[in-house]
């Protein structure tokens, strides 16, 4: 399938219908506030009652019942169930936001809280549109190439967030989530681009990027969020073959840590030069170097080296 039949085949398996969702897995009943993923099926029992089931081939079965919402349900499918669903149909999600820049994607992971949102957000104030929130989608079926499928959520961001970035607040995401969602001040890219750069955000007294090498690459995709436990129980829990699919993703482009203060008076300093580290890689990948990363070769890692 081309990138635009995958996206279709996202939307298409993502599809709702209300009705009783199963309360088992294999006989062990599913319990409040847990997930499991098995046999091409995902299930949710969420705190609240909201119950959600998507099976291969047949889209999401939602049961609501407590204290669940409509807005509960539309975060939950455009988040866990949305990442099961590209599990299980072969694509790689990341806990990622994602900038578009000179025809590729930068992203942003870390975890929750790291800022990821806000950065991606910020950055269209240096004219780069927003490709993701909180969710990238790898498809790794093409040997000479990874490449990131836009993203389906719209942003969200906190209202000092707002503030910092520019971006256009519009209405409150649920009554008990303290965010907004948000059009960013550089608008959206829709399409299917290459990987840039894979950016981790840390905290610390200073601002500064430094690249990340060696077998430091493969174990910074493996964070403890679900989407990583996703993709292990998607493949079955084959070590081999989930052992396969992180160490070509992190040989397959630049990879970059970050660090900077969580001050306020701190963040415009940060933006800029984040933005001036874009620009510069998407200058290298204009050149011979940059076509070998894309394609998946491994390159110098030493000083001089673009990873």
């Amino acid at each position: 399938m081309d990138r635009t039949q995958i996206m279709d085949l996202l939307t298409a398996e993502s599809r709702v219908r209300y009705g009783t969702v199963p309360r088992d897995v294999h006989g062990k009943p599913l319990l409040p506030g847990r997930y499991d993923l098995f046999d091409d099926q995902y299930l949710l029992h969420t705190e609240s009652g909201l119950r959600m089931h998507y099976r291969k081939g047949a889209g999401i079965t939602v049961e609501h019942s407590g204290d669940s919402t409509p807005e509960e349900e539309d975060l939950c499918r455009k988040g866990g169930v949305y990442a099961a669903i590209a599990c299980i149909w072969g694509l790689f999600p990341m806990h990622a936001s994602a900038v578009e820049w000179d025809g590729r994607i930068y992203a942003f992971t870390g975890p929750s809280g790291a800022g990821k949102s806000t950065l991606a957000a910020a950055l269209g104030r240096h004219g780069m549109p927003m490709f993701c929130d909180d969710t990238l989608v790898l498809d790794l079926s093409d040997d000479d190439a990874i490449i990131a499928l836009p993203g389906h959520k719209r942003l969200k961001l906190c209202d000092d967030a707002l503030t910092m970035t520019g971006a256009t607040a519009q209405e409150r995401v649920a009554p008990q989530v303290d965010k907004r969602f948000a059009e960013p001040i550089a608008g959206i890219s829709t399409n299917p681009l290459p990987i840039g750069e894979l950016i981790y955000l840390e905290t610390a007294q200073d601002i500064a990027i430094a690249p990340i090498r060696g077998a430091a690459r493969a174990l910074r995709l493996r964070d403890d969020h679900y989407t990583t436990d996703l993709l292990r129980r998607a493949r079955g829990g084959d070590a081999a073959m989930g052992f396969a699919a992180f160490s070509r993703v992190a040989q397959a482009f630049a990879m970059h840590s970050f660090a900077r203060p969580r001050d306020p008076a701190a963040f415009d300093r940060g933006v800029s030069m984040i933005a001036d580290h874009i620009r510069k890689a998407a200058a290298s990948h204009r050149g011979d170097a940059g076509h070998r990363l894309n394609t998946g070769h491994r390159l110098d890692t030493g000083a001089n080296g673009p990873c």
